[in-house]
């Protein structure tokens, strides 16, 4: 009979080997996303700008161009098809094109200020949505419904265009994404363990999918409230 000292320390080394591959992809998405913004801004800079202001407020239909990406990409992943990683590269290269639209109303000392609050937030609530052992499920399904709320009142805004509301929204998109965070990385643990350890690669695309998502939306979020604070000093 084999040891279940040992059998419970290769259930946690598999474990981890399945967040370390999360994080990877999750790692790898984010990096392509920066990349392509930088290399659209740095080199058709004027281009976007002239397209943004053209647009006006036209722009945020664009966005509904990588919500239309992500059914093809879950169902491959969901199969664990080999073309979940290539959509999700695909998808990850379109978010930082689209990006690269927001972050030209921003000064770079504003986008790097976003980007390192993220990552740090991003590290603190993953670490403590692994090691809690409160139940978040709840917490979860309450920031997914307070950000069907959010998604409204942006709508509404849309036509409003109130300033406050953008940053009342853009407040509460924080907590939200906060506790998004927190919640899918405990869910890793549960998904692992539901499928008792058998876990494709489709599973940890899906799953960074969902955390790339969280810290681009924090990002962004981070990013108005950065820029709304500083025009306000201004």
């Amino acid at each position: 009979m084999e040891n279940p000292t040992i059998n419970n320390s290769k259930n946690i080394d598999a474990l981890n080997k399945f967040y370390a591959q999360i994080y990877g992809i999750v790692g790898i998405g984010v990096g392509i996303s920066a990349l392509t913004s930088f290399i659209t801004i740095k080199v058709f800079w004027e281009n976007v700008l002239n397209f943004v202001q053209q647009m006006g407020w036209g722009i945020f239909v664009i966005w509904l161009i990588p919500m239309l990406l992500i059914f093809p990409m879950q169902n491959a992943a969901m199969k664990n098809k080999p073309t979940a990683l290539p959509w999700f590269i695909l998808y990850s290269a379109m978010m930082g094109f689209l990006l690269s639209f927001t972050l030209v109303a921003y000064t770079a000392s504003d986008v790097t200020l976003a980007f390192t609050s993220s990552a740090g937030m991003f590290f603190g609530l993953s670490i403590y949505g692994r090691v809690t052992k409160r139940n978040l499920s709840g917490i979860g399904r309450a920031m997914i419904g307070m950000l069907m709320g959010i998604i409204i009142a942006g709508i509404i805004n849309f036509f409003l265009g109130s300033p406050m509301v953008v940053f009342l929204t853009s407040v509460i998109s924080v907590i939200i994404f906060s506790g998004l965070i927190a919640w899918d990385n405990q869910k890793i643990e549960l998904v692992y363990h539901q499928n008792n350890g058998n876990i494709s690669q489709g599973w940890a695309i899906s799953m960074a999918l969902s955390l790339y998502l969280d810290f681009i939306n924090l990002f962004i979020t981070l990013l108005r409230l950065i820029g709304f604070t500083r025009k306000s000093q201004d």
